[in-house]
């Protein structure tokens, strides 16, 4: 029996951010290069806090560090193709966040790769620890989806 993860479909998701692929996110291979899915996951998470009011990349006292990623890849995606990126909270801690998210070619009901990302919620000026403002928590509690596993 493998370990592999399966693609999830789109219901597993409860937020979407639509993105662009750009010319330079191909590689030699034609397709587009693993390490842009991570810029896509980004954006997604970032993309969702700013539109949200929760952060402020100038301003905010309290800022995400990522402390772990990873993507599992299903299938190719292209430039030029607009994608999905699906978002939802796998675990919502006093300091860290596990995001899952998922990239869907416009109209796929599969994920063609999904991945996660923690995130740990440090001060800005000493790059320790806090808890996670009440206003984001309350922004993120809603993607805590029941199909995710933290």
């Amino acid at each position: 029996m493998s370990n592999r993860p399966i693609p999830l479909p789109r219901a597993a998701f409860a937020h979407f951010c639509q993105i662009s692929t750009r010319w330079m996110d191909n590689d030699a291979y034609l397709h587009v290069n693993n390490v842009a899915y991570y810029s896509f996951f980004d954006t997604a998470v970032n993309e969702y806090l700013i539109r949200g009011g929760v952060l402020d990349i100038r301003r905010s006292t309290v800022t995400g560090l990522v402390a772990h990623s990873e993507c599992h890849y299903f299938s190719p995606i292209a430039f030029p193709e607009a994608i999905e990126v699906g978002l939802r909270v796998a675990r919502l801690g006093n300091s860290s966040v596990t995001y899952e998210l998922a990239i869907f070619q416009t109209g796929a009901d599969l994920a063609a790769a999904q991945g996660r990302f923690v995130h740990v919620y440090v001060d800005r000026e000493t790059s320790r620890p806090v808890v996670i403002p009440e206003a984001m928590r309350a922004l993120l509690t809603p993607l805590v989806m029941p199909e995710a596993n933290g």
